[in-house]
């Protein structure tokens, strides 16, 4: 989230000596949309956090909130190069093998104590323990050696050449002082996480609000923004009313608020919008542990059944692109010679029909050894796209003789129940990827285990290797080559039907200044450059 909304001038009253006011504004008859906390920027989402600990943190809220708390050794820049955050330097050697890191002098936990190497080599263990519930081990354990050097010095060793070693140092760093002898996945960091961050828990009030405050020995320098307010509001229409009545600065725009609902004045002169391509994808996705799922002749049928170019006009009203796999155009990884499938009910019956699924009875559904073809697709409250996208799916089924119901869930419900726990028959979600285009977690087949990214059960020995090359392999250019092999087989596949690749249509108060759109989005830059003017008649300016 610190990769993460600046602003279209507001008509205004340009007479000399007069200093624009809220007051001056409303001659637009648009009464002024007065921030409840000025100093602080308020946050909308459908989601409230889970766990605070950053290799606990497996959902996006969590990453959002902990990303502020806690800081990692490195983080991208604006042009995606990786440089050190509390690292001060680190070299690489040619083959990926051996990072070395110098630590910032000085760096302190929000208790005060320092934080040293000695953190580090602690934040690795527990990343590598099996009794830590996290999906992001794979990565660590890919480590043969750790050694401290000094207590601003250590030395990582790789078992074999690891290109994305460096950035998987990204992962928040968590206090050895205070965790030493912990049990991570009930302790109490999680709910009042103590980090290195621009930010410090306030209060979390469950369901409701986080409320953070900024860090004032930041080792970056004290946040110009005082809060951070993070509301949990489930519903995106209750949310555009908080946003209009001031209760919200910021809030990720649906597709309709966003084309035809942000043009009246309230909209052009209180807050500035954004749109850019956002850097993932969302998927209908199968449990292959369902023998029918497991029939990649249904998985090519069904996506052929789906018009997915109705869902980006009809849905998206056009802020989206057909999805090919699992990398988005603005990946090096993207294989742009992939095609999608294309929409063609007729064919997909035919491939139903030569994996054994026919009308025996007349009755309008496909059957099969005397079963109905008929499933429940689960997806979360809040997302207004992902239920509408629900339905354009269950009508074009439908037309081919495929039963779909709906079934829409509370967001923490749904992970924990569902996800989690394997009981789906198939799920409407979304990643939102790293730069990085290593997807182990995802779809290697050894990651399937609760709480990990594969939860689809995906297998494919092939894809297996690749992703052990892809990682294994120090030159972009051949690392290129094997994603883009892996996406062509993705399309073959059809493990997910890869649904479409989303932009970003984020919505801010025009008071915050500093904001800067990058390929990382707004928010990389919040900590260190957002700022509120003092003088009311800079904000709208």
């Amino acid at each position: 989230m610190r990769n993460r909304l600046p602003a279209p001038s507001v008509a205004r009253l340009l007479l000399a000596g007069l200093i624009l006011s809220l007051t001056a504004v409303s001659c637009s008859r648009q009464k002024a949309i007065e921030p409840a906390d000025p100093q602080a920027v308020t946050y909308g989402s459908i989601a409230d956090a889970r766990k605070l600990l950053p290799m606990l943190a497996s959902d996006g809220a969590s990453g959002d909130i902990a990303g502020l708390v806690f800081n990692g050794l490195v983080k991208y820049n604006p042009d995606l190069q990786l440089v050190g955050e509390l690292a001060e330097s680190f070299t690489v050697t040619p083959d990926c093998r051996q990072v070395d890191f110098t630590l910032r002098p000085n760096v302190k936990w929000q208790d005060g104590a320092p934080f040293t190497a000695d953190d580090v080599k602690f934040t690795y263990e527990r990343m590598i323990d099996p009794k830590v519930a996290t999906p992001y081990r794979d990565d660590f354990e890919r480590i043969k050696s750790l050694n401290v050097i000094d207590l601003l010095h250590l030395r990582v060793v790789y078992k074999e050449p690891f290109a994305p070693g460096l950035g998987s140092w990204g992962m928040g760093m968590i206090p050895k002082h205070l965790l030493d002898g912990k049990d991570l996945n009930t302790s109490d960091l999680n709910r009042r996480p103590i980090g290195t961050g621009p930010y410090k828990m306030k209060e979390w009030t469950t369901g409701q609000r986080v409320v953070l405050e900024a860090n004032p020995d930041y080792f970056e320098g004290k946040p110009k923004v005082a809060r951070y307010i993070y509301r949990i509001i489930p519903d995106s229409a209750t949310m555009f009313l908080e946003l209009k009545s001031g209760g919200l600065d910021f809030m990720g725009l649906t597709p309709v608020q966003y084309q035809r609902q942000t043009s009246d004045p309230w909209a052009v002169n209180y807050f500035q919008k954004f749109k850019y391509p956002g850097f993932g994808y969302t998927y209908l996705g199968y449990n292959l542990k369902d023998p029918r799922f497991a029939d990649v002749r249904v998985r090519r049928a069904f996506t052929m059944a789906i018009n997915r170019q109705s869902v980006i006009d009809g849905v998206l009203l056009g802020l989206g692109r057909v999805a090919t796999g699992p990398f988005p155009p603005e990946s090096w990884a993207y294989n742009p010679d992939v095609k999608p499938l294309p929409y063609d009910p007729a064919q997909a019956k035919a491939l139903l029909a030569e994996a054994g699924w026919t009308d025996t009875n007349g009755d309008g559904l496909l059957d099969k050894n005397g079963q109905p073809f008929t499933f429940t697709i689960l997806t979360n409250q809040g997302n207004d796209e992902r239920k509408k996208t629900a339905e354009i799916i269950q009508r074009d089924l439908n037309a081919i003789g495929v039963k779909v119901e709906i079934r829409v869930l509370e967001w923490q419900a749904f992970l924990h129940d569902f996800i989690d726990k394997r009981k789906f028959e198939a799920i409407i979600l979304g990643w939102g990827l790293g730069r990085d285009p290593d997807a182990y977690d995802i779809w290697h087949s050894s990651k399937t285990a609760e709480s990990e990214f594969n939860f689809i059960s995906y297998k494919n020995a092939r894809v297996d290797q690749l992703l052990i090359d892809g990682r294994q392999t120090c030159d972009q250019a051949k690392r290129q080559a094997i994603y883009r092999e892996l996406h062509q087989i993705m399309n073959e596949e059809q493990p997910y039907t890869f649904l479409y690749y989303p932009d970003a249509t984020p919505i801010l108060h025009k008071r915050f200044k500093g904001v800067k759109v990058t390929q990382l989005g707004i928010w990389w830059n919040f900590a260190q450059e957002w700022y509120v003017p003092a003088n009311k008649a800079e904000w709208y300016q």
